[in-house]
C-alpha cells in the first residue's frame, strides 16, 4: 500500500513540484514506497503541456506556473483538495488510460458518499456532475508519467473561491466548475480526505491487467 500523506497549511507549489520529482526518482530507483499526497495550495495557476495562451484570461491575477503535467491551465487554491499521485505503474499494469479511468472512477466514489452523483463525458478528462444549468466540471485530473512512475494527479473542488477560476478557460473548456460545498456536501478538506482513503483499495485494484479465464472447447 502506499504511503499516505496530509500537508498541513498552504503549500507552495514549486515546492511540491520539486518534492514530488525527487519522490518520483526515488520510487523508480527502488528506495522510496508509492506515495498519495493530499496537498492544499495558495490561489495560482498552472499550465499544462496543452496549454494556450488565449486560456489565460488574468495572467497577472494570480502567479502562474509551467508544468510538465497534461493537459491545459488550472486553478489551485485554498478549499481544493489536490492529490499527487505518485505509483509504479510498472508494477501496476503500464497503462494510462486504465490508471485515468481509476482516478476519475476514485472521485466518483467518493463524492458517492456524499449523495454527490459524479460522472464522466467521453473525451473530456476529469469528473462532471449534472446541474439545473447544465453539466458542470468539480474535479480537474492531470498526470505526468516518468519511466513509468506517475506524478502531479487530480483536484477536486471542495470549497474554494470559484470566482478565481474566472482569470482561465478551466481546461480549456467552456462549461462551469463547481464545488463540493455548493451542491451541499461539506465544505471540510477532512471529510473528502476520509472518502479517498477508504476508497483507496478500489482504486489500487483497478489498475491491475484484467485477466480472462480460458475457456477449454
Amino acid at each position: 500500500m502506499p504511503e499516505w500523506r496530509i500537508e498541513p497549511g498552504l503549500l507552495d507549489y514549486p515546492q511540491a513540484v520539486a518534492a514530488m520529482e525527487a519522490r518520483v526518482a526515488a520510487i523508480h530507483a527502488g528506495t522510496a514506497r508509492e506515495l498519495i499526497w493530499l496537498v492544499e495550495h495558495p490561489p495560482l495557476y498552472t499550465a499544462g503541456t496543452s496549454a494556450e495562451a488565449a486560456d489565460l484570461l488574468a495572467p497577472d491575477r494570480f502567479p502562474v506556473f509551467a508544468t510538465g503535467r497534461g493537459g491545459r491551465y488550472t486553478y489551485h487554491g485554498p478549499g481544493q483538495r489536490v492529490v499527487y499521485v505518485m505509483l509504479d505503474l510498472d508494477r501496476r499494469g503500464r497503462d494510462i488510460r486504465r490508471f485515468i479511468a481509476a482516478l476519475e472512477g476514485w472521485i466518483i466514489a467518493a463524492l458517492d458518499d456524499q449523495r454527490i452523483a459524479g460522472r464522466i463525458i467521453d473525451g473530456k478528462v476529469g469528473v462532471w456532475v449534472d446541474t439545473a444549468a447544465g453539466a458542470a466540471k468539480i474535479a480537474a485530473i492531470g498526470v505526468r508519467v516518468r519511466r513509468w512512475v506517475s506524478f502531479h494527479g487530480l483536484a477536486i473542488n471542495v470549497a474554494p473561491e470559484l470566482a478565481d477560476f474566472d482569470g482561465i478557460v478551466p481546461c480549456g473548456l467552456s462549461e462551469p466548475v463547481t464545488s463540493i460545498a455548493v451542491l451541499g456536501g461539506s465544505a471540510e478538506l477532512a471529510v473528502i480526505d476520509g472518502s479517498l482513503a477508504a476508497h483507496l483499495p478500489t482504486m489500487l485494484a483497478a489498475l491491475e491487467p484484467q485477466t480472462h479465464p480460458i475457456s477449454h472447447l
